[in-house]
């Protein structure tokens, strides 16, 4: 199969609403395999039609990476696109998907909780451009940073419901698996136990069965719809109150004597 076919079938198979990954796969090997090579060999290249198709191949790779859930994949196709957004900018026209795709690495990189690796994303790019309130791509993950630096986990949730696009789904899924491990550690040291629904609502699950199996999870144990977070253990954490007591008295009568 020349690279060209590859080209066109791979444009036509992603372009559908329930396009064949396994197929898209094959054509992007083959594509990795001969014109990206070509084109990253040649630094100097100004084949502006080579570039653009090759831009083209490596977006959609990030794109597929994402609807097969392969996160490393993704992260190896937008580093390659760094190539073309930054150090080919000049001589070839801008992608229409570089904001779309530089919001989802940014957002990946949050579902990982890789803020520094994000804060250096946001210092190489025209932050006056990418970080305009004009682009909602972009705009969407910097708010979730500044939300998650804030503690304000109700709008990170809210957040799910106001992406601006529909592979964003997939790292916000993961982003709420990370948050809602946050609060659970939160709630673990501020409670000994809690109500089964209070819990329920602050880490956000509507469906018993997700519920259940995130206690299983935290190895919580719940009895009479209550959680317990804490397992009483005498031998451990009861307060050797008498020891306490002794050692009080003793410290008291040293200081007397000092005074």
């Amino acid at each position: 199969m020349n690279v060209n076919s590859c080209y066109d079938q791979l444009k036509n198979e992603m372009s559908g609403s329930n396009p064949d990954l396994k197929k898209c796969g094959q054509y992007l090997s083959v594509l990795k395999a001969s014109l990206i090579p070509q084109v990253l060999g040649n630094p100097k290249t100004t084949d502006v039609k080579n570039l653009v198709v090759a831009r083209d191949v490596l977006e959609l790779g990030a794109l597929w990476s994402i609807r097969m859930k392969d996160i490393p994949s993704f992260e190896r196709f937008y580093n390659q696109l760094k190539t073309f957004y930054h150090d080919y900018k000049t001589i070839m026209p801008e992608s229409p998907r570089m904001y779309s795709i530089f919001g989802l690495y940014l957002l990946c990189l949050l579902s990982q909780s890789r803020i520094a690796d994000f804060h250096s994303a946001i210092e190489l790019i025209d932050s006056n451009q990418l970080l305009s309130n004009d682009n909602p791509f972009v705009r969407h993950p910097v708010q979730l940073e500044q939300y998650l630096m804030e503690g304000a986990y109700n709008k990170v949730w809210y957040a799910r419901g106001d992406v601006p696009g529909v592979e964003y789904n997939f790292f916000m899924d993961i982003l709420m698996e990370t948050v809602r491990a946050e609060i659970a550690t939160s709630i673990e040291n501020a409670y000994d136990y809690l109500p089964l629904q209070n819990a329920a609502n602050l880490l956000y699950f509507k469906e018993a069965n997700a519920l259940n199996a995130f206690i299983k999870q935290r190895n919580w144990n719940v009895k009479d719809n209550i959680i317990y977070f804490k397992v009483a253990n005498n031998s451990v954490n009861q307060v050797p109150c008498v020891e306490v007591y002794k050692k009080t008295m003793e410290y008291a009568r040293e200081l007397e004597k000092i005074v």
